[in-house]
């Protein structure tokens, strides 16, 4: 290659990259919320006894995954027992009886045939026999409830889940309806407590932010639902997010949430100059390219790229030059 073309290109090489100039103007941005989002599970329901005894078998705990019917405890009450007994004792001697009058019967019809005993006498044995029979079937039936109150002493898991709490221990005497373990299931979501003041600004369907710390971080979810009670100078709203880890229940969760718009002067990321701790940035002057102090703010996502905001030391209209050291 001739040695004139080959000055040129050096020549070309030590020249500054071809410099860009950007006007500023102020750009809408998403302000964001800072607050804390508690992991909650969907369903909250109560395993509770179905009768009053005695806790003689508990065969789960804190943090045991369970299924919707399975048999978490058993209740026992004596009582039953006794009452299951009596009624046995109470059909035996109804079936001796029935057997008796069985047999009185029989022997009846068979004296009717030849006349040695009255219609009316007989009519009064098949009766005996017919009250006997209904005193069995009742007490039978008396016996198959109280068979099922035995069987109620199952106290069953309500849903599938996990196991929260264990109110109670192996012993305790309980009544009916008392909570005897506490099940969540249905998968599990972000509970956020947002002061009153930004309760306008929240749309379902609004997306969020994981912030740091949370294990998830950049990770965005879905404002599901906005409850319409405030207490406490407080409004609840519902968080769905993918892949939300759900091993600890309650556990606080960092989030950022999207209160509103506001006015900010952005500027790209690498037009931003730090040198002996202050932060500069280029613009053109009546005079060339004059660099001028500046106090940034937080990184923002747009749809043109990263982009920088900042707080003070620019305004609109100012032409912002990078791509020149």
């Amino acid at each position: 290659m001739p040695r004139p073309i080959l000055a040129i290109l050096a020549m070309l090489a030590a020249l500054p990259a071809m410099a860009a100039e950007i006007t500023l103007q102020p750009t809408e941005i998403t302000e964001w919320k800072a607050v804390y989002g508690q992991v909650e599970t969907r369903d909250r329901v109560p395993a509770r006894a179905r009768i009053g005894g005695t806790l003689v078998e508990l065969k789960v705990t804190e943090g045991d995954r369970v299924e919707a019917g399975q048999e978490i405890a058993r209740v026992e009450d004596d009582k039953l027992t006794f009452q299951l007994r009596a009624i046995d004792a109470q059909l035996s001697s109804l079936e001796t009886q029935l057997d008796t009058a069985t047999t009185d019967l029989n022997r009846g019809e068979a004296l009717r045939e030849r006349g040695v005993i009255t219609q009316q006498r007989l009519d009064q044995l098949r009766t005996q026999v017919d009250v006997l029979k209904g005193n069995i079937d009742s007490t039978r039936a008396e016996r198959r409830v109280v068979e099922q109150q035995v069987t109620e002493g199952a106290v069953l898991s309500p849903d599938n889940g996990v196991v929260l709490s264990v109110p109670i221990s192996l012993g305790s005497v309980i009544t009916p309806g008392e909570t005897v373990a506490e099940i969540g299931g249905g998968g599990v979501f972000l509970r956020l407590s947002i002061p009153e003041r930004h309760a306008t600004a929240l749309r379902e369907g609004d997306e969020i932010t994981l912030g740091a710390g949370s294990g998830m971080d950049g990770e965005t979810g879905r404002l599901a639902k906005v409850y319409p009670q405030i207490e406490g100078g407080r409004v609840l709203a519902d968080v769905e997010v993918d892949g939300l880890d759900g091993r600890f229940v309650g556990r606080r969760i960092p989030v950022r949430l999207p209160v509103g718009t506001r006015q900010a002067i952005l500027v790209p990321v690498d037009a931003l100059i730090r040198e002996s701790g202050l932060d500069f940035v280029t613009v053109q002057g009546p005079d060339g390219p004059v660099r001028r102090a500046v106090v940034p703010g937080e990184p923002v996502r747009t749809e043109g790229g990263e982009m920088l905001e900042i707080l003070s030391g620019l305004k609109a209209g100012d032409a912002v030059v990078t791509g020149n050291d």
